[in-house]
C-alpha cells in the first residue's frame, strides 16, 4: 500500500474500536416525551455531533408518556421513531426488561409523577440512575426516591442543566464573602405539578448552585406574569428567584459579594451536564448530594404553600416535616 500510515490507522481502528465500544456504558432511557432524549442521544451516540460526550451510549429505550399532559402524549411516538433511527438502539415494552440490558439508566419523563414508580422498578438493580428534573412529582415522592436509593445502595443524581451553566460562568469569580444571589428564568405552569416544578426549577437550581443548602424560610409573590420567591438562609444570606411568564425566555444570574457584584452571562448547553452524568455513571458518585436536591424540591414546595397563604413566610423545616412519606 502506498500510504503505510493510513494502513496503520485503519488497522488500529479495526482492532481498537470494538474494545472502545465495549468499554462504553450502555444507557437506557425511560420516558420519551421530552426533547432531552433526542438531544442527549445525539450528544452521546454521534461522534460527529457538536460537543460530543464520549464514554456512554444509549442502547435501550422505553416509551412512557402521560396521556393527561398534551405536551407529553403528543411527543412520544415521534421521539421514539427518531431514536430508533440510531443503530444499536432497542425499544423495550417494560422497564424491567430495559434494566436487564443496560449498565445505567436515565429517567427522562417530562412528567415528574411517574418517576417514583420508575425508581421502584430501577433502583433495586443497583445501577446508577440519573433522574431528569424534577426528580419527583412532589416533595414526598422525592424523599421516597432517595430513601429507596439508600435502601438498595443505588447512586442517584438529578440536576437541571442550569447548574453546570452557572458553574462554568462563575468559575474563578472573586466577589469576596458571598452575601446572596438572584436568578431569573422562564416559569410556565403545568396544573399537575407544584408551580415551580415544571420550568421554574431551572432558575431555582441556578440559585442553589451559588447559594448551597441552608435556606430556612421563603416568601412568594405571584401574579399572572411572574413569581418572585425570596429565601433567607441560616447565615443571613438572601437568595431570590424570579420566574417569568409571557416574557422573553432568558436566564440570568447576579451574585452579591462583600467586594463585588457580578452578573455573568449564562450559556445553556447540555454537554457539561452530560459530562457530569457520564462521570457519575463511571464513578457511582453523584456531583449533587441527595440533601441538596431534596432541599431544592422543598424550596419549590414551600413556594406553593406561601402562595396558598397569600404570600406569608413558610418554613422549609415545616414543609419537610409535612411531606415525609406515609
Amino acid at each position: 500500500m502506498k500510504n503505510p500510515q493510513r494502513l496503520l490507522a485503519l488497522l488500529l481502528t479495526v482492532l481498537i474500536a470494538p474494545a472502545l465500544r465495549a468499554a462504553e456504558i450502555r444507557v437506557g432511557l425511560i420516558g420519551l416525551d421530552t426533547s432531552h432524549v433526542i438531544a442527549f442521544t445525539k450528544t452521546l451516540n454521534d461522534p460527529a455531533a457538536k460537543d460530543h460526550v464520549p464514554g456512554a451510549r444509549v442502547v435501550a429505550i422505553f416509551k412512557g408518556g402521560s396521556p393527561d399532559i398534551p405536551s407529553s402524549a403528543n411527543r412520544v411516538e415521534g421521539y421514539t421513531a427518531d431514536l430508533l433511527k440510531y443503530p444499536g438502539i432497542k425499544l423495550y415494552d417494560s422497564v424491567a426488561e430495559l434494566v436487564k440490558n443496560v449498565d445505567a439508566v436515565m429517567i427522562e419523563s417530562v412528567d415528574g409523577r411517574p418517576h417514583l414508580q420508575y425508581a421502584r422498578d430501577v433502583l433495586p438493580s443497583g445501577k446508577p440512575t440519573f433522574i431528569d428534573k424534577p426528580v419527583g412529582g412532589s416533595l414526598r415522592d422525592a424523599i421516597a426516591i432517595y430513601a429507596l436509593a439508600q435502601k438498595h445502595n443505588t447512586p442517584v443524581f438529578s440536576s437541571s442543566s442550569l447548574r453546570q451553566s452557572v458553574q462554568i460562568a462563575t468559575q474563578g469569580m472573586k466577589v469576596g464573602e458571598l452575601r446572596g444571589a438572584s436568578t431569573f428564568g422562564p416559569c410556565e405552569l403545568e396544573p399537575h405539578h407544584p408551580d415551580l416544578y415544571w420550568y421554574g426549577i431551572h432558575a431555582v437550581e441556578a440559585l442553589y448552585t451559588v447559594m448551597g443548602r441552608g435556606c430556612q424560610t421563603i416568601v412568594r409573590s405571584n401574579t399572572a406574569n411572574a413569581d418572585v420567591v425570596t429565601g433567607v438562609w441560616s447565615d443571613g444570606r438572601v437568595g431570590t428567584m424570579r420566574g417569568n411568564r409571557n416574557t422573553k425566555g432568558a436566564y440570568g444570574l447576579t451574585v452579591f459579594g462583600s467586594n463585588a457584584v457580578i452578573s455573568p452571562e449564562l450559556k445553556v448547553n447540555y454537554s457539561p451536564l452530560l459530562k457530569d452524568v457520564v462521570k457519575f455513571f463511571q464513578t457511582r458518585v453523584a456531583p449533587v448530594t441527595p440533601e441538596e436536591t431534596v432541599e431544592i424540591m422543598a424550596f419549590m414546595e414551600a413556594a406553593d404553600e406561601s402562595k396558598r397563604r397569600g404570600g406569608a413566610p413558610v418554613s422549609i423545616a415545616d414543609v419537610m416535616k409535612a411531606n415525609q412519606p406515609r
